[in-house]
């Protein structure tokens, strides 16, 4: 009984373990290693060959890596389906998107090397550049998925989306009081400012964090501080706007680690259709 709650105890901590490491460094590189050695038996494959042309998608060795390069551009494809599975199963998901990444950037040399370096306008070049563009902004996922969620976390200052706009509805509140004794001109501007929609800026705005026609920070501009009604009204004008940075921090870094997907899946699919018709292509004039 000890020896068997030891060894579960001896899993439980080596799980735990490896829950803190990133899918980069899943087992020790394990994936990278194993994309490293198909790289480098596809470049010496090719170096090797003597004949004349030299191997292109027409010979065995193209038909080879490119059975190889279409088998792993489907495989790759499944990520999606494995994220939506509950059950940790054979393979746990970190490995998956370990494998998914490295071998993702083998397909460089494999494709590149199944071309024979025969570039045209048809669809076989057509599905090589789309699956360059694929692996290029799958390359962008994984530099933000690595570098922004710490941004988020330290933007946050440890509050939930809900505790931002709870600080933000505070404060208006006393934006709301505190603007009574204005002038009617400097009223309007508190009043456009509480009116204007906290998520206003659309797409774009979220991408660049860019928002010109902020009606808080116009309200900062042109209200004069010199009454004391007006300087209370002032600095609360400008918790606002520091409320509304964090609010908006947090939207840019979210959609900055969401918006890849939006071109990464539709490349994807694309892909995946340019290479059966380049396959049936193939076949059909082989």
């Amino acid at each position: 009984m000890a020896s068997a709650a030891k060894n579960r105890f001896k899993q439980d901590e080596k799980r735990r373990d490896s829950d803190h490491v990133s899918f980069l460094r899943h087992r020790g590189f394990r994936w990278l290693w194993v994309a490293l050695a198909l790289s480098a038996a596809s470049i010496a494959g090719y170096l090797l060959i003597d004949q004349q042309p030299r191997p292109n998608g027409g010979t065995w060795y193209g038909y080879t890596l490119g059975t190889i390069g279409v088998g792993l551009i489907l495989w790759l494809s499944l990520l999606g389906v494995r994220k939506r599975r509950i059950n940790p199963g054979a393979w746990s998901l970190k490995a998956w998107t370990s494998a998914h990444v490295y071998l993702g950037l083998s397909l460089v040399v494999v494709g590149t090397l199944h071309t024979g370096f025969q570039i045209g306008w048809n669809v076989h070049t057509l599905a090589y550049v789309l699956m360059l563009l694929v692996i290029a902004t799958g390359i962008y996922g994984v530099i933000v998925y690595a570098a922004l969620p710490a941004s988020l976390s330290a933007n946050r200052k440890e509050m939930t989306r809900a505790q931002m706009l709870d600080a933000l509805t505070a404060i208006d509140r006393q934006l709301e009081s505190a603007a009574q004794p204005l002038a009617r001109g400097d009223a309007d501007l508190v009043i456009a400012a509480l009116e204007q929609d906290t998520f206003h800026g659309g797409a774009w705005g979220r991408l660049t964090g860019s928002y010109p026609r902020c009606a808080t920070r116009r309200a900062l501009r042109r209200i004069d501080p010199a009454s004391d009604a007006a300087a209370r009204v002032h600095a609360l004008l400008t918790k606002r706007a520091e409320q509304l940075a964090q609010i908006r921090g947090a939207l840019r870094i979210r959609a900055l680690l969401e918006v890849w997907l939006f071109i990464h899946v539709p490349l994807t699919i694309a892909l995946i259709a340019a290479l059966t018709a380049h396959v049936i292509s193939v076949f059909y004039y082989w």
